[in-house]
């Protein structure tokens, strides 16, 4: 059976609750294990929607001939 994909908000939500049980320590190395493996396949799908997300993000900035100039943005003005 396939496993659906989750969008980025289910996959943030599915990634907490992974960190919980982690912490808690509770399951078994067996189940411990799983859980890590599914965390880091979850926390690459997430870091890669957020990499491309700040790709499509840039800044217009008037250049030095009043033309709108497009920039990275990089978070600091």
């Amino acid at each position: 059976m396939a496993k659906k994909t989750l969008d980025f908000e289910q996959a943030m939500t599915r990634l907490e609750e992974i960190v919980g049980l982690l912490e808690r320590g509770e399951a078994p190395l067996e189940q411990s294990l799983a859980l890590f493996e599914e965390g880091t396949v979850l926390m690459r799908q997430c870091s890669a929607v957020l990499d491309e997300a700040e790709q499509k993000v840039s800044l217009l900035k008037v250049g030095s001939q009043g033309q709108p100039e497009q920039m990275p943005f990089d978070g600091e003005e």
